[in-house]
């Protein structure tokens, strides 16, 4: 058993990734590129436990199959590039508190925000919004799927920003990016997934 802190993969594998084994620890970034359909968001989804597999995923030695399933998505917490929606208005899915509008602005979303229907928003703000959604859980990992690919250069710089900030408190994050300049910004290792197999190598 791993008596390291941090995110930890054995042997995790489902029909189209794997095996995979990896560790990634606190405040630290690994990047994964790789082709288009290669298994990428696949993998993130597998370290989140929302699709079936195998092997064994733990966090600071707690096993993902020892809790229950939503406890562990909000410690480590997958940010698909086009995030989900319950409920149109989005007041149900961030609370009005004194954190969700120091988020809001640190992402450069107005608190006004609040008030919205989802369908009145565009792609960069819901993208934003849904961030803003999973960080106020205060997870220790972040499973980012293209987090900026909706954003003007001045968005994603906030974001990067606010991110940067996290990183530097000790929180994990696995980033897959096609934006190959904010991958060498971010990201202490680099990771191309091949025919479902991680392989180490420099920055794109």
């Amino acid at each position: 058993m791993s008596t390291q802190p941090g995110l930890v993969a054995t042997d995790l594998r489902s029909s189209r990734v794997g095996p995979v084994t990896l560790h990634v620890r606190p405040g630290e970034c690994l990047a994964i590129t790789g082709p288009s359909g290669s298994g990428k968001s696949l993998l993130l989804r597998l370290l989140a436990d929302l699709d079936p597999h195998t092997g064994r995923v733990t966090l600071d030695d707690t096993d993902a199959q020892s809790i229950p399933g939503h406890v562990w998505r909000e410690r480590v917490a997958y940010f698909p590039a086009e995030p989900g929606w319950w409920s149109e208005q989005a007041c149900d899915h961030v609370a009005d508190t004194g954190a969700a509008r120091t988020l809001l602005g640190s992402v450069g979303l107005s608190e006004r925000m609040l008030s919205s229907k989802i369908h009145t928003l565009s792609t960069g703000e819901r993208q934003r919004l849904a961030l803003v959604r999973g960080l106020l859980h205060k997870p220790k990992v972040l499973l980012l799927d293209e987090p900026t690919s909706a954003l003007d250069p001045d968005s994603t710089a906030l974001v990067e920003q606010m991110l940067a900030g996290l990183k530097r408190d000790g929180t994990i994050f696995i980033l897959v990016s096609h934006n190959a300049a904010q991958t060498r910004r971010f990201a202490d290792r680099h990771f191309t997934l091949r025919d479902g197999r991680l392989e180490e190598g420099d920055a794109p």
